[in-house]
């Protein structure tokens, strides 16, 4: 019995909340991946891109709650979620216009491109926060629970309880339609093979007759899909804050970088490499271990290797650890 509470403590608290950051990590992490192998630069914009894209999906899902239209049990922002899209899509083949085709053009170094998005991080952030604000924002409704931990608790007569959010469960079957279409979409269709083929030789893709500039509005497109998807799913599941997101540039990047940056399978592993080491690291495991050990071993303490507040320094170490010592990432991407 106290085997199986075990059990169902680590699904509660460690593997399942683990899998659906990872979804979300790994959605952020393959438009980092797309825009550094197929434009060449780390786009240090794409958090802000995550919070703009999620931002007009809670202000049309906000419209929609005071419409009095609904998706129960569903979240009414899956139903504002195409008009996030293609807020995020606008803006981003507009930034692309107005500055970065501007240094495209000229060829300029990827150093450069990378100080370009970091100015176009803080205008995001700023314009993200001047129209809904920088605290808080909740826009979930629909059924919270999937299972709920009375529930189960009812249903198996364990002391532990399993509970398993909706935000949870729409997060790890988005995701897994969202990876199943981008691969198909990269593997099978003309413009995902223009795309592969420009990103694998940019010179002989010209030559076969590749339009750049189509490839070019093609990832933003994809991206900004990536991005806003990612976004809305993250503030479902935690909450809707735009410095949070700028925070989380840190763990996409180092999810990109560990998997293999420009590699989207090593986007994806990343994800989860990273996520699952930051809730690992940062969860305290006396809960679990009073279950497996006799009662004279029990630990006092937490069993905490770091507080929660400290769970992104959990990406910046294996970040570190990885550029040094296998900066080619786990698929062998491109080194940073």
């Amino acid at each position: 019995m106290d085997l199986l509470n075990a059990i169902v403590a680590f699904l509660n608290y460690v593997f399942v909340p683990g899998v659906a950051y990872g979804s979300q990590l790994a959605l952020g992490a393959l438009g980092v991946t797309l825009v550094y192998g197929i434009l060449r630069f780390s786009n240090f914009a794409h958090g802000d891109t995550m919070a703009l894209g999620a931002m007009a999906t809670v202000l049309v899902t906000w419209l929609f709650q005071s419409w009095g239209i609904s998706l129960r049990p569903l979240p009414t922002a899956l139903l504002a979620l195409p008009f996030g899209i293609a807020f995020a899509i606008l803006l981003l083949l507009g930034t692309d216009r107005a500055v970065y085709k501007f240094y495209r053009v000229k060829k300029a170094k990827p150093v450069i491109l990378v100080i370009v998005s970091l100015g176009i991080t803080f205008i995001y952030n700023g314009v993200t926060r001047f129209i809904i604000g920088a605290d808080d924002q909740n826009f979930f409704d629909g059924q919270r629970f999937i299972i709920s931990a009375r529930e189960f608790k009812r249903a198996t007569g364990l002391d532990e309880g399993l509970s398993f959010k909706t935000t949870q469960g729409i997060t790890i079957v988005t995701a897994i339609i969202v990876v199943i279409l981008l691969f198909w979409f990269l593997n099978k269709t003309r413009a995902g093979k223009s795309m592969r083929a420009y990103s694998d030789n940019e010179d002989l893709a010209l030559l076969s007759g590749i339009n750049p500039e189509r490839v070019v509005m093609i990832t933003w497109m994809i991206v900004a899909t990536l991005a806003t998807i990612a976004g809305v799913l993250y503030g479902l599941d935690k909450s809707f804050k735009p410095f949070t997101y700028f925070q989380l540039l840190l763990p996409i990047f180092a999810s990109a970088i560990v998997g293999g940056l420009g590699n989207p399978v090593g986007a994806i592993a990343g994800g989860f490499v990273i996520a699952f080491s930051e809730v690992t690291i940062t969860y305290a495991w006396k809960k679990i271990l009073v279950y497996l050990m006799p009662e004279s071993l029990e630990p006092s303490g937490l069993v905490q290797l770091l507080s929660t507040d400290y769970k992104f320094a959990v990406s910046f170490v294996i970040l570190l650890i990885v550029l040094l010592f296998k900066p080619t990432g786990l698929f062998k991407g491109q080194a940073v």
